[in-house]
């Protein structure tokens, strides 16, 4: 199971498998174990789990990157805590995996609901193929950033036109780029 696959759905627990579309919205099934299955709406708040970042001091983190650094410390020896955990325990889990992160913007809910959410997935998510696909996008990101870069610095050569002040005492081609000035009537 990948994670662009792996929906959140706003008013309802959990995380879901999108197993097919409708013309109006998703079909989703519950990963909860029961299998139930579920027709969600257009109107309803559907969050794909790859498209979530959490807030960091630096800017953001990408929530497939912080499942792997969970799952890397979990076969370490941490500990996620279970939802109904002391909520002492979630901000000391989240400063483990995530230490940069933004206390301000990173509410006691948000650590509660990526704990769960590891838990939930810990057994069903493919973490090779996570990370594979996040160091492929990564690459990707590099490459197309160098590409802009050269295409910006491949513009910066070219010269701009210089500007053609005309004969003294015309105002009709004051002003105009050299390329551009025609014959006026």
């Amino acid at each position: 199971m990948e994670l662009k696959d792996i929906v959140a759905i706003a008013g309802m627990p959990g995380l879901y498998h999108v197993i097919g579309q409708r013309t109006n919205g998703l079909i989703v099934e519950a990963l909860d174990g029961t299998g139930k299955k579920i027709p969600t709406s257009a109107n309803t708040k559907v969050s794909i789990l790859s498209d979530i970042a959490m807030f960091t001091m630096e800017g953001e983190e990408r929530l497939a990157a912080i499942f792997l650094t969970i799952n890397e410390k979990v076969k370490e020896g941490l500990v996620v805590p279970e939802k109904k955990a002391n909520d002492d325990l979630f901000p000391q889990f989240l400063g483990k995996v995530l230490p940069n992160y933004d206390n301000e913007r990173i509410y006691l809910s948000d650590m509660k609901k990526l704990a769960n959410w590891y838990n939930i997935l810990a057994d069903k998510l493919d973490f090779d193929a996570l990370k594979k696909s996040l160091e492929d996008e990564n690459n990707a990101t590099d490459e197309q950033k160098s590409e802009a870069k050269a295409k910006t610095e491949a513009k910066a050569k070219i010269e701009k036109p210089v500007k053609n002040a005309g004969p003294k005492g015309d105002s009709k081609s004051k002003g105009k780029s050299v390329g551009t000035i025609r014959k006026m009537a």
